[in-house]
């Protein structure tokens, strides 16, 4: 993904008017004002940057819709990132905060479905679907889409194809067990081997996201990505004492 640069000068507002409507799911803005990595936000206007692809302002007036991605603003912004009509068009950007007119987070999306009905068929969506209804093991979490299925399901856009992915985001506030881990990596992949596709799973735990399937592996640490920047860790789920209690731990050996 380009990005714009970090803030340092002006910034000029495209005057871009949103055109289209998501597909019946948009929630209003939260009053928090608090937004996640991976909500889809709707956007009033979109700042341009110094740098910014040619492609951004014909996709932002297509879908007016930006992903947060982990990245710190200035006060008063939000790290977002837009998406074009291809794999290579990714832009990180900012965007205003009061420029957001609504938010989705991705379990919005979960009972959703294409506003062509006839796209129901693609193998992701007829995934989402499968899990949706068969998946056990995640009956006990919040999940939803993100990528390109649940920018579909939030904006109308079809940007799904034959062979695209299914991202998830599964909520984990509480420690999943490794065990746990596997049986649920197990069934998302044996659901995604029938679909013909991958199926991209991401843990939300109290120190960022971390793959489903190297949590599951049963590695020494794990990436755990954060706004503040990614970091290896033992134990996504631990408090800041205990992190840093198992850091030194790791790093102890290495001294001697």
């Amino acid at each position: 993904m380009c990005a714009a640069a970090a803030f340092a000068g002006s910034v000029s507002v495209a005057s871009d008017r949103p055109v289209g409507t998501a597909a019946g799911i948009v929630s209003g803005c939260r009053e928090s004002s608090h937004w996640e990595a991976h909500d889809l936000l709707r956007l009033l206007r979109l700042p341009s940057f110094d740098g910014e692809p040619d492609w951004v302002r014909a996709a932002f007036a297509r879908a007016p819709f930006a992903v947060v991605r982990r990245a710190v603003a200035a006060p008063g912004f939000i790290a977002v990132g837009v998406r074009g009509s291809g794999r290579a068009q990714r832009y990180g950007t900012w965007a205003d905060t009061a420029d957001i007119e609504a938010a989705i987070r991705p379990e919005e999306l979960t009972a959703g479905t294409p506003v062509d009905l006839t796209r129901c068929a693609l193998p992701a969506f007829a995934l989402l679907a499968a899990l949706r209804r068969d998946a056990r093991s995640l009956c006990a979490f919040s999940w939803g889409p993100t990528g390109s299925v649940g920018f579909e399901l939030a904006t109308g856009t079809p940007i799904v194809t034959m062979t695209s992915d299914l991202d998830l985001l599964i909520r984990s506030p509480q420690k999943l067990s490794r065990e746990n881990a596997v049986q649920m990596l197990s069934e998302l992949t044996a659901h995604a081997q029938r679909a013909g596709i991958r199926v991209d799973a991401q843990l939300e735990t109290p120190a960022g996201g971390i793959a489903l399937a190297e949590w599951a592996a049963g590695k020494t640490r794990v990436m755990a990505r954060h706004a503040q920047g990614p970091q290896l860790l033992a134990d996504p789920w631990a408090s800041s004492a205990a992190q840093a209690s198992l850091q030194a731990a790791f790093e102890a050996p290495a001294q001697a």
